[in-house]
């Protein structure tokens, strides 16, 4: 919105062609959803309080958790909130990746928000029935997916490529879109099941969040991209400045989430940030490398996966309880530690993740 007030200005002064830079942009939209989301987060938790939509929790979890119970939720949406004001301000809003990327994130907040809603305002335990939570968000990552393969320049766009070969790359066909709904709709999945301490969630995202931004630049980039060996997906480089408003969105909620937590996302900020980072991984080419740097998303995924099929198959559990987190937890692992623990292993696994793009 404000690139467009740019151009128009630069007619009369030159300085304004400076907001064409993505690296400038993107600086401008971290600060911009970090100010937001400093300045209107502890509007929000009064707010969240006075409603009294506080967070239930499990009387089968760890017994330090029962403290949390009332702890206001759907913070998400500071989140949300900050992320569209931030990217509508400082995108280009005739680049088609950002408007995918933006609605698909918002049809999966919205998912959310009414899982949230009726959790806690309506107080029915079950939330928005899995059936239709899973069916809104298949219309979403599908219809994603069909649309960027529809709309696909290049055959670049549509390619699997695989880390640490060079120009190796799969032609998927219609497999594309198949690939794409599992990432969009597992990623989202994943970090809603991740999202279960103060902190642990939104780090690990802003961390990820960060290294696909620097990706979509690179690939977005002609000159890098074939430096680097990568495919050049023409407008990729925008969704930086997407990324960015992510990572400054993210960085003011967790000064309200750090523990011990003021505020909880809720549905509506996991299952859409975490759709988020599935649909940019896509769009810039680098599915199997966004595996690799959510790591501690797949971790917890794959203990619920794996405790669920021990305990039909042989009436036993592996973990002591899932997703993983809880395990540590209940082996004696103070909440702070296994947060930390967690941002470390994501920290190593991003910077593994961007290693793959020279060590080709």
């Amino acid at each position: 919105m404000l690139l467009l007030l740019a151009e128009y200005l630069q007619q009369y002064a030159s300085q304004f062609a400076v907001f064409q830079y993505l690296t400038l942009r993107g600086i401008l939209g971290v600060l911009t959803a970090l100010v937001i989301s400093l300045v209107l987060g502890p509007w929000m938790i009064r707010k969240l309080n006075y409603l009294q939509i506080g967070q239930s929790v499990r009387d089968d979890g760890p017994e330090s958790h029962l403290s949390k119970s009332g702890t206001p939720t759907m913070g998400g949406t500071l989140i949300l909130a900050a992320i569209f004001v931030s990217a509508l301000l400082w995108s280009d809003l005739s680049n088609r990746y950002v408007w995918v990327v933006l609605i698909v994130t918002g049809i999966f907040g919205a998912v959310g928000w009414v899982d949230d809603y009726r959790k806690v305002v309506e107080a029915n335990s079950k939330g928005l029935p899995a059936r239709w939570k899973y069916f809104w968000q298949s219309v979403a990552g599908l219809g994603a997916a069909i649309f960027l393969y529809s709309t696909a320049a290049s055959p670049a766009e549509t390619q699997l490529i695989v880390p640490f070969l060079k120009n190796v790359s799969l032609d998927m066909g219609l497999f594309y879109i198949v690939l794409t709904y599992f990432v969009i709709v597992g990623s989202s999945n994943a970090v809603n099941l991740t999202d279960g301490l103060d902190g642990l969630a939104i780090m690990p995202t802003v961390m990820v969040g960060g290294a696909l931004g620097l990706i979509a630049y690179l690939v977005g980039h002609n000159e890098f991209s074939n430096y680097l060996h990568i495919p050049y997906v023409a407008g990729a480089g925008e969704l930086i400045v997407f990324c960015a408003a992510l990572g400054g969105a993210g960085l003011g909620f967790l000064w309200f989430n750090t523990y011990p937590a003021q505020v909880f996302m809720g549905d509506v900020g996991a299952l859409a940030l975490g759709a988020a980072l599935g649909v940019i991984a896509v769009i810039v080419r680098h599915e199997i490398v966004f595996f690799i740097m959510g790591g501690v998303f797949v971790m917890e995924t794959v203990s619920v996966i794996l405790q669920v099929a021990s305990f039909k198959l042989t009436g036993r559990r592996i973990f002591r309880m899932a997703p993983l987190h809880h395990h540590f937890e209940l082996k004696g692992w103070p909440e702070p530690r296994v947060i930390v623990r967690f941002w470390i292993i994501t920290v190593m696994l991003v910077l593994f993740g961007l290693a793959t793009l020279k060590l080709r």
